[in-house]
């Protein structure tokens, strides 16, 4: 399961908002086993010049219940009370995956760790 969200920060805000969402991404994958990724995005344009006010997060999930799990993290509530002001805007997308794999084979993201790089 995959998690995409869209923030659009309040002006001035944004460094404040990378600081707390940086913090959450990683006391997620250090407390939550079932969260395979969460990285948090910076959107550009074309030519590479950072977009104001916009930060995304993408983060990967063993499966639903995972999610669930995540969800319900005790930290959740304190996460968003605090994130809350400094948004102007979030837009979340929950999607499944559709199974498909590389045909030469590959790795599925839970395998990917240091161990395995060339």
């Amino acid at each position: 399961m995959t998690i995409i969200v869209e923030f659009e920060t309040v002006d001035g805000a944004e460094e404040q908002f990378l600081d707390l969402i940086s913090e959450h991404a990683r006391a997620t994958l250090q407390e939550e086993p079932g969260c395979l990724r969460f990285e948090v995005i910076k959107p550009v344009e074309r030519d590479g010049t950072p977009i104001p006010n916009k930060v995304m997060v993408n983060e990967l999930y063993a499966d639903e219940s995972a999610v669930a799990t995540h969800e319900r993290n005790p930290r959740m509530p304190d996460v968003q009370a605090a994130l809350s002001p400094l948004l102007k805007s979030r837009r979340l997308i929950l999607a499944a995956s559709l199974g498909l794999t590389d045909p030469n084979g590959g790795m599925r993201p839970e395998e990917l760790n240091a161990a395995n790089d060339d």
